[in-house]
């Protein structure tokens, strides 16, 4: 075949127009070699091209007879040295770093894996079995897409509601959609989908990963496979099983056209990215792609014991993000996912792995540096996931400017709160005012505060109210597996549907704790499929459920239907009261032409909260009291912007208490009672001030200033 020189960047395979530019780095490799296989017959090998071009650690070549949908992948040669850290095996044929679109899948065995596996050594014998047959292939993609002037929403972050969901669980199930279209990127983009979310009142999708990404080798021989996709293989290439077009590289087209329809209705798109690891796992784990091309680079090894991985993860690896290389490499994909992909923010998983230099996680990583100085990254959404499992590795309310957090310390609080849980209010009262202890001294604003009660990792909301013990037997590890804190509490008897009750009392649990949540200052995130009730029956790791246990429901019988009625109230009434989103923290002050303060915290007989009564650890009732021009808001002609004064009482007590609604000048209208199945009162009660008002116990009710 015929061959150019070509370029050491950009790397990846390029598509110019009139052929392909294919550049690979690998600092230690002796030699590498481009393999190229027949789309029709994806294992058959029909060319391999040794590159005698190498710049700056690059290998490449340019192929002017090489077309998009291309099949490729590389071997590379190199020494066999695992001690030292060393695995380069030729027989393997590695998924390139760069590839823009994955074709086909891992096919689990002996061929996966460098070493010889079942040998006394362990994984210290080279293996010469090919794996050529069983490896998922790189695709040449032609970027060429019609955006049709698609603009970004770019919602300030106040003005944010969150959907955490997956591409393939959120529309699996559902009947009205095209059966080819159910489960995919262009089922999420359908119409119906996205009048659901418009309905909902959501403002972004956060989408679990759709970084192509590979199962766990132990999950297919239970029956089971990776479903949430926290086991990256290609941090370019969209997960080719949720496209409805199965064509090589036909995934990202359909990947581009989601995310122009979505951004037509105003809905941005944020990826949940993996860039802390990995699915190559351990010095056991097979040979896919970086171990193969340079792992003494894009891994951290045991200072001492370069065999062995660091793992600040939990998955056997780390990537080397300290290194140059690697670093190119993350911010070489973020870039992309922006720029040529459109997506409008990220959330990391376990973000401190990143920004481990030596060890420790710093402030002043590289990584921080250079996301902070990049003109493109930087002005998205970076949402930080602020913990991993290694030492000193939980970092909520540390992370730098530009950066939210999932706020862990604010779902710890509203459910130990609403647990009645005893030394609760000082925490509450933080949380609820955008957890200013946390992001107030670095100069942040509420809105670094993703504020979130359940998540993909863990119970529903449902179950979070019906369980006391996580039920994970199906995951096929004894129900070891999953989080084992208790924050999860039965309301009667786990389990039990059958006393009404008890399920009342779960529905005004669950209606107060999103009452909490979106009544609170910073980013509110829901978890889909809490907007009903779904449940995952007890299992809260449902990672590798990829079936109805996930998937989301969509026959609502009229309980669930009228518990989704309330939230789409609640997020309506959230987002049409300023008050309740301020861009700013509250400053305690004055208002405008009142004496009453914009946040003040009352006690149920109408007092003012003291010093004392925040220590009083048996309290489990709190009132607040907001006044919303005190935001400064004008209009076009400097005129103050009043957004009227609420009250809202909190009692996670077991029984009823009585709170004395505060001095006004009018009345108060109380307008949303948890107690009831509709939360929100079809006609207002009137109640005057300082008038004494029965709660109901594990109940939110909302008063606004007539």
């Amino acid at each position: 075949m015929k061959t150019w020189k070509g370029n050491p960047y950009p790397l990846g395979a390029t598509w110019t127009g009139d052929g392909v530019n294919f550049a690979v780095f690998s600092q230690h490799a002796t030699g590498v070699e481009l393999c190229l296989f027949d789309a029709a017959d994806p294992g058959h090998e029909v060319e391999r091209l040794p590159l005698t071009e190498r710049q700056d650690e690059v290998w490449h070549v340019f192929l002017p007879t090489i077309r998009p949908g291309q099949l490729y992948g590389y071997r590379v040669h190199g020494e066999w040295q695992p001690e030292q850290g060393a695995r380069f095996n030729p027989f393997k044929v590695l998924v390139d770093p760069y590839a823009r679109a994955l074709h086909g899948r891992v096919q689990w065995g002996p061929a996966m894996y460098a070493y010889e596996q079942g040998h006394v050594e362990a994984d210290l014998k080279f293996s010469p079995v090919d794996n050529a047959a069983a490896v998922p292939k790189g695709v040449v993609v032609d970027p060429a897409f019609d955006w049709q002037g698609d603009e970004r929403p770019a919602r300030s972050l106040e003005d944010t509601v969150i959907y955490e969901t997956h591409v393939r669980g959120f529309s699996k199930l559902w009947e009205e959609l095209p059966s080819e279209l159910r489960g995919t990127y262009a089922g999420l983009a359908s119409g119906r989908s996205i009048d659901y979310l418009l309905r909902l009142g959501v403002t972004a999708v956060e989408l679990l990963p759709i970084h192509a990404h590979s199962d766990e080798p132990f999950l297919p021989t239970k029956g089971l496979s990776n479903y949430w996709g926290y086991n990256t293989l290609g941090f370019f290439a969209p997960q080719g099983t949720y496209a409805h077009q199965r064509g090589p590289g036909a995934a990202v087209a359909e990947f581009k056209e989601m995310v122009r329809r979505l951004h037509l209705a105003g809905i941005e798109v944020i990826l949940d990215v993996v860039y802390n690891h990995t699915a190559e796992g351990n010095h056991l784990g097979p040979t896919l792609s970086m171990r193969g091309f340079d792992n003494q680079v894009y891994y951290r090894l045991v200072r001492d014991h370069p065999r062995y991985y660091q793992d600040y993860t939990g998955t056997g690896n780390t990537l080397n993000a300290p290194h140059p290389r690697v670093l190119q490499l993350i911010m070489d994909s973020l870039r992309y996912w922006v720029t040529e992909m459109h997506v409008d923010g990220f959330r990391f998983d376990l973000a401190p792995a990143l920004a481990r230099e030596s060890h420790a996680v710093s402030k002043l990583s590289a990584f921080f540096a250079v996301i902070h100085q990049d003109p493109v990254i930087s002005r998205v959404k970076l949402i930080a996931e602020p913990w991993d499992i290694g030492e000193g590795g939980y970092h909520v309310g540390n992370f730098p400017v530009l950066w939210c957090e999932w706020n862990g310390r604010y779902r710890d609080t509203i459910r130990r709160f609403w647990k009645r849980e005893d030394g609760q209010l000082k925490e509450l009262a933080y949380r609820l005012t955008g957890s200013p202890d946390l992001y107030a001294p670095s100069s942040k604003r509420p809105t670094a505060s993703i504020n979130f009660i359940t998540c993909h990792d863990g119970f529903t909301l449902s179950d979070l109210v019906s369980y006391t013990e996580k039920h994970n037997e199906n995951n096929g590890e004894g129900n070891r597996d999953g989080e084992t804190r208790n924050h999860s509490w039965n309301c009667g008897v786990e389990g039990k549907t059958d006393d009404a009750a008890v399920n009342r009392l779960r529905r005004r649990l669950r209606r107060s704790l999103l009452a909490s949540l979106f009544l609170s200052q910073g980013v509110p995130m829901l978890c889909a499929g809490d907007e009903y009730g779904r449940s995952q029956n007890g299992n809260n790791n449902a990672y590798c459920q990829d079936n109805e246990t996930s998937w989301l429901e969509w026959k609502r019988d009229e309980e669930q239907a009228t518990f989704q009625a309330f939230l789409e109230k609640l997020i309506k009434f959230r987002n049409g009261h300023p008050v309740f989103h301020r861009p700013h923290f509250f400053q305690d002050r004055e208002v405008l032409g009142s004496s009453m303060r914009d946040l003040t915290w009352l006690r149920p007989d109408g007092s003012r909260v003291t010093s004392e009564a925040w220590s009083d650890s048996t309290q489990h009732q709190l009132g607040l009291l907001l006044i919303g021009s005190a935001m400064g808001l004008t209009n076009y002609f400097g005129e103050v912007i009043s957004d009227d004064a609420f009250y809202i009482a909190f009692n996670s007590d077991s029984g009823p208490v009585d709170f004395f609604l505060p001095a006004s000048d009018g009345a108060w209208m109380q307008i949303l009672n948890t107690d009831l199945e509709t939360g929100f009162l079809e006609t207002p009660i009137l109640h005057q001030a300082g008038e004494e008002v029965s709660v109901t116990g594990s109940s939110v009710v909302v008063w606004k200033a007539s």
